[in-house]
């Protein structure tokens, strides 16, 4: 338990002294256990936090950009505002950023603090690095790009040496620039965040963002992200979430940012924040899910885009929000240009059809609490551009073509239940939800927490794949039962199909189902 002055204790003795005129003892109990918890949340110290800030303009000739040194100044200012200490650069040659780097690193060491690189300028990739371009760069091939820019794993190597608890790096850095002919692709490198790291691109990696128009100031990008860094509640995945909604909508689709995270818990820019919704009463989980529910049935059916922008901006995080990005994708094509990863993978896009009529699938079951396996056999009956339908003789799977569930021999669920996220990516987490109405007429409410825990190797009777892994865990709720869920899944990359699952189902502590399956073979019917 943290210290307390006496103040503190003054403060405490009334409040107990009203809790003990309460009649009931656990009302009395839960003041008492209030008052032991609140003192160390409420004088918790706050994280050491160092910003490096970084904005280059004053390239020469046709190099020479609009807005990264406003960008600069304006970032600081507001991260100064939310407890940053902020080492502030402005058009810096290469030996003054690695000055700067070395300033922050100096500040942070030791603290187990939070590091945060922001960098507006010029950037570009050589082999899978990505740098950023000083305003003294002079490169004219490929073999002068580590010598005259700053690697971005400099910063993520002089983080790592300080110790910091977590590091968020903001790269605007993918404006086309005339050193383009010196990188090995366009734009940014796709890179996974370490641990305990969040990477926020200003576009999709191998793209390129706009410097934004000279009368406001500031990068198209930034813009947005320092409105949504003045949220009150500026939650650190709901800020990068709007803010690509934001940019995504003011360019109409031809710039997206990116992210990736690898980040286990909760960061908030205002340190308030935290304190504040501690203090709020929460929903509960039940009828967050419904009321968020309610409002997607409004707006499923609708044919437009600026519905579709408004309740992911209510709902950054919310457990339909997936769908609401499918669905996004549909009526608003991106604009990107989808590049492979470092493996040479482009995960299917999320307006992609996936089944076709004909297709058939044949699949291992494995009980493993009995060892009893068993092979079945599915084939699409029925495909049109919205769903599937998959038969194996004994009953019908219905599938949206974007891969949710919709029906099996279990129940309906409502919303489908969906399995992968629209942008696949390792480190993307997100919630979901829906709600099953069983063939007995019964109802239970699931919940899911997932992440893409990374890029593995699996084998099953079909053969050996890179896929990606995806983890998910919850829980089920009926009317007399509580079920505790987990699942982990392989899903191949190109087409997102299932190339394994295992799962596993507790009530009240025992594990009723535990069971697998593996892809034995799959074959697509030729469309003409």
């Amino acid at each position: 338990m943290a210290l307390v002055d006496t103040g503190s204790i003054a403060i405490n003795f009334i409040a107990i002294s009203i809790c003990m005129c309460l009649r009931k003892f656990l009302q009395t109990l839960a003041c008492l256990i209030f008052l032991w918890i609140f003192p160390a949340i409420a004088q918790a110290p706050v994280d050491v936090r160092v910003a490096l800030v970084i904005g280059n303009s004053a390239y020469g000739g046709e190099a020479a950009l609009v807005n990264p040194a406003n960008d600069a100044r304006a970032m600081a200012s507001t991260l100064k505002s939310l407890g940053f200490t902020v080492v502030e650069l402005r058009d810096g040659r290469k030996s003054e950023i690695t000055a700067a780097l070395a300033r922050a690193h100096e500040a942070l060491s030791g603290k187990q603090g939070v590091g945060l690189l922001y960098y507006a300028g010029h950037g570009l990739q050589l082999d899978w690095r990505n740098y950023m371009v000083p305003i003294d760069a002079r490169m004219s091939s490929a073999a002068d790009v580590p010598l005259q820019s700053v690697d971005v794993n400099l910063v993520l190597d002089a983080f790592k040496m300080a110790g910091n608890r977590m590091n968020i790096l903001v790269l605007d850095a993918c404006r086309d620039n005339p050193f383009a002919s010196t990188a090995t692709g366009k734009g940014l490198a796709q890179v996974d965040a370490p641990p305990g790291t969040f990477l926020a691109y200003a576009t999709a990696p191998g793209n390129v963002a706009a410097d934004g128009d000279p009368k406001s100031g500031n990068g198209l990008y930034t813009q947005f992200l320092l409105e949504e860094l003045k949220n009150p509640t500026a939650r650190i995945e709901d800020v990068f979430k709007r803010v690509r909604l934001n940019v995504r909508q003011q360019s109409q689709g031809r710039q997206i940012p990116w992210e990736s995270t690898s980040l286990e818990g909760d960061f908030y820019f205002n340190p308030q924040s935290m304190r504040k919704t501690a203090d709020s009463t929460a929903k509960s989980v039940e009828e967050e899910f419904l009321a968020e529910k309610q409002d997607w049935e409004a707006i499923k059916d609708s044919r437009k885009v600026d519905d579709v922008y408004q309740y992911l901006r209510k709902y950054p995080n919310g457990f339909i929000s997936e769908q609401a990005q499918f669905k996004l994708a549909q009526l608003q094509q991106a604009r990107t240009v989808a590049v492979p990863n470092q493996d040479g993978i482009i995960p299917l896009a999320p307006d992609t059809k996936r089944f076709f009529l004909g297709d058939e699938t044949v699949m291992d079951h494995v009980n493993l609490l009995t060892g009893k396996r068993s092979r079945f056999k599915s084939t699409v009956t029925y495909a049109d551009d919205q769903r599937a339908e998959f038969s194996n003789g004994n009953f019908i799977t219905v599938w949206t073509q974007a891969g949710f569930l919709v029906k099996d021999q279990y129940g309906t669920r409502s919303p489908p239940t969906l399995r992968t996220p629209a942008d696949m990516a390792v480190g993307k987490r997100w919630r979901t939800a829906y709600q099953n109405t069983r063939p007995d007429a019964g109802i239970e409410n699931s919940f899911y927490e997932c992440r893409v825990a990374g890029y593995d190797t699996v084998t099953v009777p079909e053969g050996t794949f890179k896929a990606f892994q995806v983890l998910c865990s919850g829980e089920a709720r009926g009317k007399n039962y509580r079920s505790v869920n987990a699942l982990r899944t392989w899903f191949e990359p190109a087409s997102l199909r299932v190339l394994s699952s295992e799962w596993e189902f507790a009530t009240q502590g025992k594990v009723n189902t535990h069971a697998r399956i593996e892809s034995v073979s799959f074959k697509r019917v030729v469309q003409k």
